[in-house]
């Protein structure tokens, strides 16, 4: 628990492993429900007609945003900073988020983020495109074929036809609410959490992590990607969670 040093904890390590596991724990349960309420009551409650289409787009704001920060939880519990001396917890619940996001296998796609960590802005990193490192077009497609593969392709045929067929779904709203959500959140992610951080780009890298932080307030980091903006710090301390990166960028700023 070295890292809780920069959140200002005044407590033993077990105290600030209990504090961190029940503010993570808090803060994932709070997105879990907002990603589950939203996309209910959008592809299953929301008539789309009259007034109502103007809290469509709204919808899918939040509906893409928490999709987003279901990806963000499984990412803490990949490092152990979502509920720390809660492994298997912490797994299982990184599991089950992975899965609900988009079908995608917790064992392929942690060992692949480690990869990224060792790797980072290199021809190994899987995460990035060492032929585009500069093209967010070509680099997204490449960050598309590597992670998105048959069985998330099923698993997403499955959802939107079991909206449809079993529960009765409006296909449009089934679209609305939850294929472009879905979609929008994976351009959220590529270009917040990897596209800008590790951009080749004039200037060149602090350090052989081959991450930048983007300077953004603490409002416009939350919203953007759940403070992953903050990049380099995660790499330098991947063990912090991602509501205490903004506390983790002051600390080694002022420092």
């Amino acid at each position: 628990m070295k890292r809780m040093q920069s959140l200002n904890f005044h407590a033993t390590h077990g105290d600030a492993a209990r504090l961190q596991t029940a503010i993570g724990l808090g803060c994932a349960a709070g997105i879990i429900l907002l990603w589950l309420a939203t996309q209910l009551y959008g592809v299953l409650f929301l008539t789309l007609e009259g007034w109502n289409w103007l809290a469509t787009p709204v919808l899918i704001a939040v509906q893409t945003w928490s999709f987003v920060g279901l990806f963000i939880i499984a990412h803490d519990a990949m490092h152990g900073s979502l509920a720390p001396r809660h492994k298997q917890l912490s797994d299982a619940i990184g599991r089950g988020l992975l899965f609900l996001y988009a079908g995608f296998g917790w064992s392929k796609l942690r060992a692949a983020h480690f990869a990224h960590h060792k790797h980072a802005g290199t021809a190994g990193d899987p995460d990035f495109d060492a032929a585009h490192p500069d093209r967010f077009g070509r680099w997204y497609l490449t960050f598309l074929k590597r992670y998105f593969g048959p069985l998330s392709l099923v698993y997403v045929v499955t959802i939107t036809w079991g909206y449809i067929l079993i529960a009765g779904a409006n296909p449009v709203n089934v679209t609305l609410f939850y294929g472009v959500p879905a979609i929008a959140s994976s351009f959220q992610l590529f270009y917040f959490g990897t596209f800008r951080p590790h951009r080749h780009e004039a200037g060149v890298f602090a350090d052989r992590h081959n991450a930048r932080s983007l300077h953004y307030s603490w409002v416009g980091s939350l919203f953007s990607c759940f403070h992953f903006g903050y990049h380099h710090e995660h790499h330098l301390a991947p063990g912090v969670p991602w509501w205490a990166l903004p506390a983790e960028y002051r600390a080694r700023k002022d420092g």
